[in-house]
């Protein structure tokens, strides 16, 4: 992991306790859900899932790809999806970008770019928009992690999956175009950067 991220993530390991005793009651099933298959030697698929698949659920996917390797939990695989496809939100790679993460796609006047979005030497994970049922994702035993309200109220049924859990997280969709934009976004990828590396954390 290169340094910045792994400082990010050592400062936000700290920062534990500023989580509600309700988010970290969700985040334990995650952590539970984790450590059955860690036991069982079996792949721990995790799925995060929004409307548009664009900016909270991608960066769903990849805190959870950076808190496996910040705990060297080596079985886990990350996806995201949406209820309908769109494009990973230029927004969200800014704001990733200036955190530490390196990105990079081939695609770049493509409508939905896929991405490379890097945190160390060879240690990634690729993004696009897709439904979350996309060919590329799990079909059967993972876990879907609600990341908005509306997805969560519209996906009533998610099929194959082990465990679902609704950890929704405000869009920071509505601060673009401010002077709050790239704040706004960093924030909110933090925040779920946290309360991800907590899940990961009780996992032993």
């Amino acid at each position: 992991m290169n340094l910045k991220l792994k400082k990010l993530a050592d400062t936000l390991c700290e920062q534990f306790d500023t989580i509600p005793m309700e988010r970290k009651v969700l985040l334990q099933q995650m952590a539970n859900y984790m450590q059955q298959k860690k036991v069982a030697n079996e792949l721990i698929q995790l799925v995060y899932i929004c409307t548009h698949n664009s900016r909270r659920s991608h960066f769903g996917q990849i805190a959870a790809a950076l808190a496996a390797n910040y705990f060297h939990i080596d079985q886990v695989y990350t996806f995201s999806g949406g209820t309908e496809a769109t494009a990973f939100h230029p927004n969200a790679i800014q704001a990733l970008l200036s955190l530490g993460f390196e990105i990079s796609t081939t695609q770049i006047e493509q409508a939905n770019p896929i991405y490379k979005v890097s945190f160390g030497e060879d240690l990634y994970t690729m993004c696009f928009s897709k439904v979350y049922n996309d060919e590329g994702n799990p079909k059967d035993q993972f876990a879907a992690i609600m990341t908005c309200s509306d997805a969560d109220e519209n996906c009533p049924l998610i099929p194959g999956v082990s465990l679902r859990i609704g950890t929704t997280y405000e869009d920071p969709k509505k601060s673009d175009g401010t002077a709050l934009q790239v704040q706004t976004y960093q924030d909110r990828f933090k925040q779920i950067l946290t309360e991800t590396l907590y899940a990961f954390s009780v996992v032993n």
